[in-house]
């Protein structure tokens, strides 16, 4: 019998703690902290419009590894260092979600945050879940 939960790696994508990028049950996909940590790299970049955008890049990434797209997302969390400064995340979130009738939920809460990073996500998301 398989495992009903399934851990969810990115290739450049990992955390400090033992934990994956993402669990996923059935058709429910929930994301751990996705930073704005460069993939390539492995840095984190200095200023919010690069680290949104490598935010929203591991959510395109995420996704495409669970075997969805970003149309599957229900919820998105954002953690951000500055909570006023929403610029970057407005940009990026207009250019992943153009269609006001097709977004998904999102909350934008002010947070501590270590290792440089001044943006972080998680979301939840429901995916086709044709595994049989």
């Amino acid at each position: 019998m398989p495992e009903r939960r399934e851990s969810i790696e990115l290739p450049g994508f990992g955390h400090a703690n033992p934990i994956p990028a993402a669990s996923r049950i059935g058709p429910f996909l929930f994301s751990g902290a996705l930073t704005g940590r460069d993939p390539e790299t492995r840095e984190m970049p200095a200023g919010l419009d690069a680290q949104a955008a490598n935010v929203f890049r591991h959510v395109r990434e995420l996704l495409a590894a669970a075997g969805g797209t970003t149309d599957d997302i229900a919820k998105m969390t954002f953690h951000l260092a500055e909570y006023r400064d929403r610029e970057a995340l407005n940009r990026e979130w207009l250019a992943m979600f153009p269609d006001p009738a097709s977004r998904p939920a999102r909350q934008a809460i002010a947070a501590v945050l270590d290792g440089g990073s001044l943006i972080q996500c998680d979301l939840v998301a429901v995916l086709d879940d044709g595994r049989g």
